[in-house]
Formats: C-alpha cells, sequence, structure tokens
C-alpha cells in the first residue's frame, strides 16, 4: 500500500521532519533534485513559479537543468518568495539562469517543456487574477507539462478545481494526496508518480490499495474443496417495473466469477422468465410479490438466508412496503454480511438510526454521492469538498463498511481509509454499481477481512472496466463488458499466488 496523507497530515509532517533536524532547504533540494531525476525534460525548458515553496522546488529543478547545460527559463507570476525558496532563487540568478515576471507579452509557446510550480497542495479557494490568466495559458501551449506537487488550483484534499493546470505528468512530493485521486483529479493528471524525501506521517495516514495488497485473498483453490468452502450467496432485487432485470442477471454472473460457491438469485416471481434463461450456473429464488414488486415473506426471507454467507440487497427491488420490510427483517435477524445498494440504500435512508446500529449482521453500504447525500442528510457539494472526511465520520458512527463510489473508491469502517483509483468513465453506465455488488458480495463470502475484501471488490471491478474500455472504448462499453474482463483481472492475482 502507499500512503496518502491529508494537506493538514502533511503540513504537520513536513514541520515536524524540520523539527526533527532536517532543514526546509534541505527537504527543497530533495524534492526537486528528485523531481528532476525522474524527468524526461525536454529543453527550452519554462519553470513558472508562484510565491511559495512550491516554486522554491521549481529554481532546485532549474539550477539543476542549468548545470547539465539544458536551456530553461523562470517566470515569475510575482516578485514574492518563501525564505527557502529565495534562497534557491538567488543561486540561479547567480548562475545566470534567465528570469522575467509574467506580462501580457509572456508567451509559453516557445517551450518544449512547463513545470507548473504556481500552487502546492496547501492551494484553497478559486484561481483569480493573474493566477487564472497563466494557468489558461500553460493548458493552451503544446508543450509537455510537469505539475510539481499538485496540478496548480486542484484542492489537494478533495480533488476539486474550477481552474486548475491539465498535465501530463503530476509530481508529489513526499506523499500522495486525496486530491490527486478524488472527483476531478483523473480529468486532469496523466500520470502521476511520488518523490520519497523522508517525511515520515504525523498522523495516521490512508492507503492506496494495489494489487499486491489483495491478491492474496485469491490464492488457488484446493482439490479438497467443494461449492459450499466458498460460501453461498444471496442476490436480492428486482421488480417488474425494473427495465434492467437483466442486469441482475450481469451481476449473478459476476458473482460467480468473482468466485462465489452458489449464488442464489432472489426476484419477484413474475420475473422469472426473463432471468432464468441468463443465470445458466445460479438458482432463482422466487419471492412473493404485490404488483409486480417483492412483498415480504418471514418464511421466504428466512429459508432464503438460512445458509448463505452474505446478501446483497436492493439493486432495482423497488421502494414498496414489501422491500422496506424485507430490509429490516435483515437487518434484525440475518447473522452474516449485508451488502445494501441502489434501492436499498433509499430505503435505509428511512429506517430510524438505532435499527441500523442494533442490526444482527454486518452491515457493507455502496452508495454513490446522492445515495450517500440522502443516508447522511447532507448536501452533495458539501459531501464532496469532504468526502474522506464525511465517509469515515458516518462509518464510524454507525459500526459499518462504507464504499463510496466516485472516480477513485473510497472505502472506509471509520477507523482505516482505503482508497482505490482503478476504474475509468466508460464505467458510468446502467449496471456497473450491480456488477460490483455482485463482486463484491462473492469476494465478503470467502474472505473474513471485510474491509480488505471490499477494496479488493472495488479494484477488481475497476481493473475490470479499464480492459473493458481499451476493448470498446468509453462510449460503447458496458457493464456486461465488464463482467467479461473479471477472469483475467481474478487470475493475474491468482497466479501470483502461486
Amino acid at each position: 500500500m502507499k500512503e496518502i496523507l491529508s494537506v493538514e497530515n502533511m503540513r504537520k509532517s513536513d514541520a515536524a521532519t524540520i523539527a526533527g533536524g532536517i532543514p526546509g532547504k534541505e527537504l527543497m533540494y530533495r524534492a526537486g533534485k528528485g523531481i528532476f531525476e525522474n524527468v524526461e525534460w525536454k529543453a527550452p525548458v519554462a519553470i513558472v513559479a508562484g510565491s511559495g515553496n512550491n516554486a522554491g522546488d521549481g529554481y532546485v529543478i532549474a539550477k539543476l537543468l542549468h548545470d547539465k547545460g539544458m536551456e530553461c527559463s523562470i517566470i515569475l507570476l510575482k516578485e514574492k518568495f518563501s525564505e527557502d525558496g529565495k534562497y534557491y532563487y538567488d543561486i540561479c540568478c547567480e548562475a545566470g539562469i534567465k528570469t522575467e515576471i509574467w506580462n501580457e507579452n509572456t508567451e509559453l509557446s516557445g517551450y518544449n517543456t512547463i513545470a507548473d510550480c504556481i500552487f502546492g497542495t496547501g492551494f484553497k479557494g478559486d484561481v483569480s487574477g493573474t493566477a487564472k490568466e497563466v494557468i489558461e495559458k500553460i493548458n493552451a501551449a503544446k508543450a509537455y507539462v510537469v505539475s510539481v506537487d499538485i496540478n496548480s488550483g486542484l484542492n489537494g484534499d478533495n480533488g476539486l478545481a474550477e481552474c486548475c493546470v491539465v498535465s501530463d505528468l503530476t509530481v508529489s512530493i513526499g506523499s500522495l494526496q486525496p486530491g490527486h485521486f478524488l472527483n476531478m483529479a483523473k480529468d486532469v493528471i496523466g500520470k502521476k508518480i511520488n518523490i520519497d524525501i523522508g517525511i515520515e506521517p504525523a498522523d495516521k495516514p490512508f492507503m492506496l490499495i494495489e494489487e499486491a495488497d489483495i491478491s492474496g485473498l485469491f490464492s488457488p483453490r484446493k482439490n479438497y474443496s467443494n461449492k459450499g468452502t466458498y460460501g453461498y450467496t444471496a442476490l436480492i432485487g428486482g421488480s417488474e417495473r425494473y427495465s434492467g432485470a437483466i442486469r441482475l442477471a450481469a451481476m449473478s454472473d459476476a458473482a460467480m466469477r468473482s468466485g462465489a460457491g452458489v449464488v442464489k438469485l432472489a426476484a419477484p416471481k413474475s420475473l422469472e422468465g426473463v432471468i432464468l434463461p441468463a443465470i445458466l450456473e445460479s438458482t432463482f429464488f422466487p419471492l412473493s410479490e404485490n404488483d409486480g414488486q417483492a412483498a415480504f415473506s418471514e418464511t421466504e426471507i428466512g429459508e432464503l438466508i438460512s445458509n448463505v454467507k452474505t446478501a446483497a440487497f436492493g439493486m432495482g427491488i423497488g421502494t414498496g412496503e414489501g422491500a422496506e420490510e424485507i430490509l429490516k427483517y435483515l437487518l434484525m435477524n440475518y447473522k452474516g454480511k449485508l451488502i445494501v445498494d441502489a434501492d436499498g440504500l433509499t430505503l435505509l435512508s428511512r429506517i430510524d438510526k438505532e435499527t441500523v446500529q442494533k442490526r444482527s449482521c454486518k452491515l457493507i453500504l455502496t452508495p454513490h454521492i446522492k445515495e450517500f447525500s440522502r443516508l447522511t442528510g447532507k448536501e452533495i457539494n458539501e459531501i464532496l469538498v469532504a468526502p474522506v472526511e464525511t465517509a469515515a465520520a458516518y462509518a464510524k458512527e454507525n459500526g459499518l463498511i462504507l464504499l463510496l463510489k466516485g472516480p477513485s473508491t473510497i472505502v472506509t469502517d471509520g477507523e482505516q481509509v482505503l482508497i482505490t483509483d482503478a476504474g475509468c468513465a466508460g464505467m458510468a453506465t446502467a449496471g456497473s454499481g450491480d456488477v460490483l455488488s455482485g463482486i463484491l458480495a462473492a469476494v465478503c463470502a470467502y474472505s473474513e477481512d471485510l474491509l480488505r475484501a471490499t477494496a479488493a471488490a472495488a479494484y477488481i471491478n475497476g481493473k475490470a472496466g479499464e480492459e473493458a474500455q481499451k476493448q470498446k472504448g468509453s462510449i460503447s462499453m458496458t457493464a456486461g463488458d465488464t463482467v467479461a474482463n473479471i477472469p483475467a483481472v481474478i487470475k493475474t492475482m491468482e497466479l501470483s499466488q502461486e
């Protein structure tokens, strides 16, 4: 796992490192040297500098480029410097490196590489004035753009910006921040790398999930095992008015492809003719219904969950009284691992908090931002500004695992925060959430570490989606294409354990 530090944690960690005996000038030099050594520079290079320590990193880069005989220029937004930055700026001036202050005649068209050193991760608010003009000109230039620390204008904690640099490469320093992954980040950051300069986290970091962190969940299976070894799973959803009933079949397929021993797909009995032809490896469990929606029958639901390790509830089930009663029964009586998604989340938002908190099952919620808004009662914009903190607080208060969907996925139990940046734009299509629920139900059936299993499901879903996008393109791919790529993703992890 890679560490991800909030902006405040990074500030505290940087200050603690300096207080521990490593001067700020030394850290600045390490940062600039690390960036210099990890970028393929093409001269001439423009170092576009603001007034803080981010600019200081750029001055170090400029001096190292100059020493290597590469043409470079420093372009200042204004003559204002941090103390450490001024030290390296003066060195650049003494070396004869060309400097200028941005003005209406400044041109960037003659540079092959532009180093964006305007704002660091501590920037908040909206970009305006000269800075906005400069950023717009950087984005219009045809040069290779390297953002130092983070793309100037992009919020380091949430990845939001009204105006920011669009980079080909972003080089984070010391540690990655949430803003490198969340919300807009994937649309404005081409590639990203991190430079370790010897800063240890002051507070507990968030963690980035990588394949090596979850591959242990997918060890090759033993011959001396059977379908029951890997868990019976129930998927509960569907209604007559739900036009995507066949998506439930895709979810069932996703669960089977992700290693479930047995999948029982429970839906209103009137859907049997639609679903049965598409679930050759799963079993269909018909539910009583009322006007095309599932009706509650304690006998039926009790039988359904009697031997299942995981149950996923809510996909297309509607928000009627019967569905709500089923969910309440599951919360109060089911002893396994319950995943609630889609309509189930809407129903859950209506159920009193005490019932949720005193439930008998282990609970995993998988909302997108609008569903999470309903659960928390917070406005969407309020959540977007502080997604990690809001997710962690909700999970801790209710004693559950929360998987908050987005361009990158946040998984938290309130104590730990895991982020996966697997996924792609083509997954913004109907059924992607159903596929994730199917994967999650399967992995949780044979894994006891639910936090890691939840992150693993998000990772598998994202990587399978990325493969689907390579094959079909972001516009034409469907959730079914993601399902088709699940086996290859899991096989890679399985082989790594042999």
